[in-house]
């Protein structure tokens, strides 16, 4: 018999230069955090990744268990989404924004958010070209440029802008080598809309330049006063809207979403899916539909997180902090007490006696070309906890006013 004989360590095993340039996910190191707390028996209310705690509706779970029998010989689900999950989708589109969407040409599925927005780019990103990437922002607009080997140009989201981008700053040599756009509004994590006359500034400047205009608009259920807008109501020419239903109807674990707009750009990302992954499965697509035609569900969703945001905003004002009331999403982008650093203010809050877990804006937001890091001096709350853990975090709040 032929023995091999293995020699530990001898072989070098490192990873690729794209994955070695990048920096841990922010939420996993949030993830870390709890963690550590729990080794120490201490239960931490964690307001750092913006994951539901409130259960998927009813309507939505008995559909989903109904269909996964409907579909018990459904096979490998279709690359781009069933036929009647698709027509819902632009149905709703129709509905809500008053936008008319070909269910057979001009929408795609995708497994949520996160996967449609990171594989985006393999579709349109050659190695060298840029894309104009807002900053703070949601990481895989910048980790699914580095992987399809472009430029991120970070574009810094300040409040003296109402947190909107300004294009004007954007130099002609960036401009005239991206190819992609990234928005979105609402906005993760600053918590604000978008006018209309926004995303009319937006379309003109892709046009202009030809580039792709991709709109992050997976906030637009979750608002308090005003209806967020989507770019698709200014035009499909040249843009793409994503869309997920993780926030929306607290779906987080199915993983269910799409893409809508201009053929030509979702024929492209077709074609990418298609080489990467088999679709969502069809009983989960199932209800999604369910979802989609049931707003009550969604209402009574937004009118817990207010409630939530209303203790917390004024708990953080009882402390002396700014108001950081939020116009939509589920989060705060609150500023920490002056001359403090994010990651800094965030420990203190894991102090035992508190034991609150918040991101720091430091966290999710990168460095700009001038070396600005915009999402410092910052924290971003969550809303997920209970009404009641929101309840006991004001109450843990009083500690930092000693």
């Amino acid at each position: 018999m032929l023995k091999t004989r293995v020699l530990r360590g001898a072989q070098e095993i490192r990873p690729s230069r794209r994955l070695a340039s990048i920096s841990p996910y922010a939420f996993a190191e949030v993830g870390k955090l709890v963690a550590s707390l729990k080794a120490q028996g201490i239960t931490p209310i964690d307001f750092g990744v913006g994951d539901p705690t409130t259960p998927t509706p009813e309507i939505i779970r008995k559909e989903t268990q109904k269909a996964v029998d409907t579909r018990k010989s459904a096979g490998y689900p279709s690359y781009i989404g069933s036929k009647e999950f698709r027509v819902t989708v632009s149905e709703w589109l129709k509905k809500r924004f008053d936008v008319t969407i070909d269910p057979g040409t001009e929408v795609c599925s995708t497994i949520g958010s996160k996967e449609g927005v990171f594989n985006f780019h393999e579709g349109f990103v050659d190695p060298g070209d840029y894309v104009i990437i807002p900053t703070p922002g949601y990481p895989p607009y910048a980790r699914g440029t580095l992987f399809a080997e472009g430029r991120p140009y970070f574009i810094p989201l300040l409040p003296e802008n109402r947190f909107l981008p300004d294009l004007k700053s954007i130099p002609e040599e960036v401009c005239k080598k991206a190819k992609l756009l990234w928005v979105n509004y609402p906005n993760n994590p600053c918590a604000v809309c978008a006018p209309l006359s926004f995303f009319e500034e937006v379309v003109a400047f892709g046009q202009k330049y030809n580039v792709i205009i991709a709109s992050d608009e997976a906030y637009t259920e979750m608002y308090f006063n005003d209806l967020p807008h989507s770019i698709l109501e200014v035009t499909k020419e040249g843009v793409v809207a994503f869309q997920s239903l993780s926030k929306r109807s607290a779906m987080t674990c199915y993983r269910v979403g799409w893409v809508a707009g201009d053929k030509r750009i979702i024929d492209i990302f077709k074609k990418v899916k298609t080489n990467i992954d088999s679709g969502t499965a069809t009983f989960i697509q199932d209800g999604a539909i369910a979802a989609l035609k049931d707003e009550n569900h969604v209402q009574q969703m937004r009118e817990e997180y207010r409630a939530k945001r209303d203790i917390l905003v004024k708990a953080l004002a009882s402390i002396g902090l700014p108001d950081c009331t939020p116009e939509a999403t589920l989060y705060l982008w609150q500023r920490v007490p002056e001359g403090m650093a994010s990651v800094d203010f965030a420990k203190r809050l894991l102090d035992p006696k508190i034991a609150i877990v918040v991101t720091p804006g430091a966290w999710i937001s990168d460095k700009t070309e001038t070396g600005l890091n915009p999402g410092e001096g910052y924290v971003r709350f969550a809303l997920v906890p209970s009404l009641e853990a929101t309840l006991e975090a004001a109450e843990r709040l009083k500690a930092l006013k000693s």
